[in-house]
């Protein structure tokens, strides 16, 4: 299956795709190593493929970008800044243990699901920030379908705090979290995850009407509805939760007339 790219790439019209190939992918400056610590697989495996800052290169992407986004055929969507690709370099899988999407394995969270036609990983992880209980998380998603190159400020200014509140503390500390795991699910107009079908505006909303079930729906979805596929959020602790609700509840008082 073909790769959609998109975003600020040199020479294609804005809102455009252009589509790359697998042999093309193949053809590209290949890396491979052992992964040891992807959670992805059940023990160490060998990966190869191609670093994103490289494919960046490798299709022009424009200058401007400082951002990178794996979109997920489930709407999953993972974001990579650039402090994150420094840290730790993720590459578009091709091959698993030399083989192809057909002969990879099944998710580990379903044992059912297929992880092509793309992913990503990581040669190794070191969580790099700590904010309260909420440590860096590795972005690797599976599924994946889509690149895109932009811009954090056109992203992730789409959800950051107003200017009446961007300045304390418990609001960034909200904002720094949200971004890394909400945002994956969640969205903000086109920015964000559409995974989960509840925008940022319902999540803001949700917490100005009850800051007690915003958290407790945060660290235990089940038990708030039966029915809820967020995964829960268990080592949150009060004061990163008393953080996130401090966020959402700054966007939702911007909303009020």
């Amino acid at each position: 299956m073909d790769l959609e790219v998109g975003g600020e790439i040199a020479g294609v019209t804005p809102g455009s795709t252009r589509y790359i190939s697998r042999d093309e992918l193949l053809a590209m400056p290949q890396v491979s190593y052992t992964a040891s610590d992807d959670p992805n697989f059940a023990g160490p495996t060998r990966i190869g493929g191609v670093e994103l800052e490289e494919l960046a290169k490798q299709v022009g992407a424009d200058p401007r970008w400082d951002m990178i986004l794996a979109i997920c055929d489930d709407k999953y969507l993972a974001s990579y800044p650039l402090s994150y690709l420094a840290a730790h370099h993720p590459v578009l899988v091709l091959t698993v243990n030399g083989h192809p999407p057909a002969s990879w394995p099944k998710a580990a969270e379903d044992h059912a699901s297929d992880m092509g036609p793309y992913m990503i990983s990581n040669p190794k992880f070191t969580p790099s920030f700590h904010v309260i209980a909420h440590v860096d998380e590795a972005q690797i998603p599976w599924g994946v379908v889509r690149i895109e190159f932009q811009q954090e400020k056109t992203v992730w200014g789409a959800i950051a705090p107003p200017g009446a509140h961007s300045g304390e503390r418990e609001v960034q500390d909200g904002f720094q979290i949200a971004r890394q795991n909400c945002f994956r699910c969640h969205n903000a107009g086109h920015e964000g995850g559409q995974k989960s079908g509840v925008s940022w505006e319902s999540l803001a909303e949700s917490a100005a009407r009850s800051s007690e079930h915003f958290s407790n729906y945060i660290r235990a979805p089940l038990k708030q509805n039966p029915r809820a596929q967020m995964p829960g959020n268990p080592e949150y602790d009060d004061a990163t939760l008393r953080a996130l609700t401090a966020y959402f509840r700054s966007l939702a008082q911007t909303q009020k007339p």
